[in-house]
């Protein structure tokens, strides 16, 4: 189990439930560690893959978590890929690469650290940040409406929709692991409380808040779920249709595949023109 000495984030970090669930998880795992490979962009959650027992990983720009994620399950189809970053990532600078992913629907696992703020940068507003949040850079209150990513993604037309809490491990694990094992593009949002920089979106305010809700086939009922009313907050597999499950991985499995041999060519030009 990671400690605060262990790594770059505050003591007490949503983040940590997050990663020491996803180190005990990829042992459990029925695919070997060396077939799993995590990507990330830039900011505090980015950071997580770094913190992971013997896996690789691919820390991408601010924004670009999916796209190398992307292109590595092309090249590489047999390959487990995680995408893993924060709200700020995934939805703010990444939001085009969030809604284009999502179209293709290869198998992906996407995790998003959601704790409301952009962390690494000292907490300003975020995509999620609710309305009239008061922060260093919005003195007056935030005036945007924050994004629901779930709906986001059920609209968009991802096969698999999860929302989790970093405090409640033994949940978190579960729906990971349905999230990692489903063949296709699969979305997870986890509240992952910020305790720098967010005040109020604390472990305290989802305990009072969070209750658990089972998947559906009906994707304008799973949007109706995802929202968040009368601060109550779903969690828990929202929508799941396991008949889009995707094939493509075992179609591009069947063309040409890029040998391992010419990868590492690549590679070692790419250090090279780096020196």
């Amino acid at each position: 189990m990671i400690t605060p000495n262990d790594t770059a984030w505050c003591p007490g970090c949503g983040n940590f439930g997050i990663a020491n669930t996803l180190n005990e998880l990829i042992g459990e795992l029925p695919v070997p560690r060396g077939k799993i490979v995590f990507t990330s962009g830039i900011g505090q959650a980015a950071k997580l893959p770094h913190y992971l027992q013997d896996v690789s990983y691919f820390n991408g720009l601010h924004g670009r978590a999916l796209p190398p994620a992307v292109g590595i399950k092309l090249a590489r189809p047999d390959l487990t890929v995680i995408a893993v970053s924060g709200d700020g990532c995934n939805y703010g600078e990444g939001g085009n690469h969030f809604i284009h992913t999502i179209r293709r629907n290869l198998d992906i696992t996407i995790l998003t650290c959601d704790n409301k703020v952009y962390g690494l940068t000292k907490g300003q507003s975020a995509p999620t940040t609710d309305i009239g949040v008061r922060n260093n850079l919005d003195p007056g209150g935030n005036p945007n409406a924050p994004l629901n990513p779930l709906a986001l993604a059920i609209a968009a037309g991802a096969p698999f929709v999860a929302r989790a809490f970093s405090a409640d491990m033994p949940h978190l694990k579960e729906v990971i692991r349905s999230a990692i094992l489903f063949k296709g593009t699969s979305v997870v949002d986890i509240f992952q409380p910020c305790v720098s920089f967010n005040k109020i979106n604390t472990y305290g305010f989802y305990r009072q808040r969070v209750y658990k809700v089972g998947p559906t086939l009906d994707r304008y009922e799973a949007m109706r779920t995802a929202e968040i009313r009368d601060d109550k907050i779903p969690i828990g597999i929202i929508y799941r249709d396991d008949a889009r499950q995707s094939r493509r991985e075992e179609r591009l499995l069947f063309r040409n595949p890029v040998p391992e041999e010419a990868i590492s060519r690549l590679l070692q030009m790419e250090h090279a023109s780096m020196r």
